[in-house]
Order: structure tokens, then sequence, then C-alpha cells
């Protein structure tokens, strides 16, 4: 078995790219072979056959060069019609067996999604696939909605956390002064996007700082929304408390998270976020946005409401047990296993 992976593959490193790695890694240490193909902006060196074509020809000229029996697209975010032409494009694969992951856990909700049918391009374009993947029983439901079969349909979580890479040691700057001069430390690991509602964790450091005079907050991350985040910041009378940080190394994110003293998820839509994931196996609090499906030991709190986000962030500050609280376990490979098991019965 050769398997093909698209999809974003760090760096940045994302919820979905964790996955993609995740699944490339559990393939290869069973000697299956797993090539990947970059379908993000970001670019690299080409090594280890990992592959970052330039433009949608040399894409779709590794899709027929290649050599694989299962082509895996992983995607997140919105179904435009650029992601839908390039499902349409994968499916056309001559002789291959093709499988779609939709990991836009909250997407199902939108107004957009809703009104898709049967009729519509994703509803044409899913269904060619011989497997689709969603990361909830919601986008299960939603593929249903759109005419795909039951048969068709599976629902695997995401792999959550890359358990080999080190969490300990320093900092780089501007990280490690930016903590050695606060505490507590609030932190923030996302894109930066509307979605994401960054606007009410800047804002709610006004009152923060009032109870703890010390505190700062931390954006880790990149998206179109940096350059009036940082004008935002800059208006504020706190705003040297406040680290935009763009991207950084997924470890160091990592490590960022473990020192914090609190993350925050604030959200106008949002999945199953792995970041949450995996502050919860690093020992940190959140306080996150209800989404109607955030893993147990999670401070809740509705959308845009400032009031409940400073009340749920000041009470998680006091409380004595915050940093102290029991990790939750790292997680099996189940997630990974049943992957594979759809690769393995598309084959037979």
């Amino acid at each position: 078995m050769r398997v093909l992976l698209l999809g974003p593959y760090p760096p940045p490193h994302g919820g979905v790219e964790t996955n993609l790695v995740a699944i490339r890694r559990f393939l290869q240490k069973r000697g299956i072979g797993c090539a990947v193909i970059n379908i993000t902006r970001h670019r690299k060196q080409e090594a280890d056959e990992v592959y970052y074509p330039r433009n949608a020809i040399q894409l779709v000229g590794l899709l027929f060069r290649l050599r694989y029996d299962v082509l895996h697209l992983h995607v997140g975010g919105m179904l435009s019609q650029r992601v839908l032409r390039l499902g349409l494009v994968c499916s056309l694969a001559p002789g291959k067996k093709t499988v779609f992951t939709f990991h836009s856990g909250g997407y199902p909700s939108l107004p957009e999604a809703k009104a898709l049918t049967p009729r519509s391009l994703a509803g044409l374009v899913l269904r060619r696939f011989d497997r689709v993947i969603g990361v909830n029983q919601q986008i299960v439901d939603f593929f249903h909605q759109l005419g795909v079969s039951q048969d068709r349909t599976r629902s695997i979580a995401p792999h959550a956390f890359l358990a080999d890479e080190d969490h300990t040691g320093d900092l780089p700057e501007p990280l490690r002064g930016f903590f050695g001069n606060h505490k507590p430390v609030l932190i923030s690991a996302g894109q930066l996007e509307p979605e994401y509602d960054l606007g009410s964790q800047i804002d709610v450091m006004g009152p923060i700082r009032e109870k703890f005079p010390d505190a700062g907050l931390v954006l880790l991350g990149h998206g179109t929304l940096e350059g009036s985040l940082r004008k935002k910041i800059d208006e504020k009378p706190f705003a040297k408390h406040i680290l935009l940080c763009g991207d950084v190394a997924h470890a160091v994110t990592m490590k960022a998270i473990a020192r914090a003293d609190l993350m925050l998820r604030t959200t106008l839509y949002d999945g199953d976020a792995i970041s949450v994931r995996e502050a919860l196996y690093l020992g940190t609090p959140v306080v996150a946005t209800d989404n109607g499906m955030r893993p147990a030991g999670v401070q809740l709190v509705p959308a845009s409401d400032l009031d409940a986000l400073f009340v749920a962030v000041e009470r998680t500050l006091r409380s004595s047990a915050a940093k102290s609280q029991e990790r939750m376990p790292l997680p099996d490979e189940s997630n990974l296993e049943a992957v594979l098991r759809v690769y393995e019965e598309l084959l037979r």
C-alpha cells in the first residue's frame, strides 16, 4: 500500500497539520509508503516525499505522476470553490481510491452550510469520493445532508498530540522576556482570522489587568487580521502587555502553552480544536467559547460575551488548582488505526 496525503503541512503548525503529520508517522512506522502534497502557500524545500507545488498545474502533475493506491485529501475552514475544484480533480485520479476528511467542526452550523443540498457543487463533489470522514458526528450528518450515503461516511476524531516533541527548555525571545515580565500569562494559539474573535481577548485584558496588574496576553499565529489587530493593540493603554508574536515552531508553541497560566479559545464558530486538547494535556487550564464539542475540563463561555469571558478568566486564575490540575492522558492511536482501516477496506 502507498498513500498520498494532500493538505496543509507544517510549518505553520495547526490542528490539521498535526493530524497530517501523525497519520504519516503512523503509516511509516508500519512500513507503509506515504507521500505528502502541501496545498497551502507556505513552502519549504522539497524532501523526503513532501512536495510543495507552486501552482495548480504542478499540483495536478504530481497527482498523475506519483505512485500511490489511496489519495487522502484533508480540508479545514470553508468548503470554498477552490477546495471543491481540488476535490473534483482528486476524485478524477484514475485507478485510485479517494478519501476526504473535513476538519472544520463548526462549519455545518453556518447558514451557508445549512443551505447546501445534494444538488450543490459540494454535494456533487463529495459523493465522488470513496470515503468521506468527519471529525465529529455533526460533520457526518452534514455529509448525509449533501446526499453522501451512510456506507461511505465515517466519524474519526483527529489525532491531537505529537507526543515525541520536547516541551521543556527555554523559550526564544521575545517570548522568554515577556513571560519573565508578566504573571499571569494568558495565551492564544491559532490563526489571526475573524472567526477566532481575537478582539474580545484584547478587550478583556483591560479588566483582567485591573485585577491582576502584571498580567499579559500572548497571541500566537498568523492571518489576515494581523495588521488590524496590531492597530487595535496599539490603541490600548496596556498595549505593551500584549505580545502579537506571529508564527513560531510547533515545539515553541507547546513550550509556551505549558508555561502559560491559562489558554483562551474564543470563537464565533469552531470545531474540536486540537490546541485546546494540547493545553489540557500539558496541564494548562482553558477558557473557551461553548461550541457543544469541547472536552471535559474546559471552562465554557458564550460567544462574544465579554463579561462572561472576564468572569471565567478571573475565576480560573484565582483557582489555587489552576496550574496543578491533573493532566489529561495522552491520546492513544485508535483514531489513526481507524484511518488505516478505511484505507485497507477500500483496497480489499
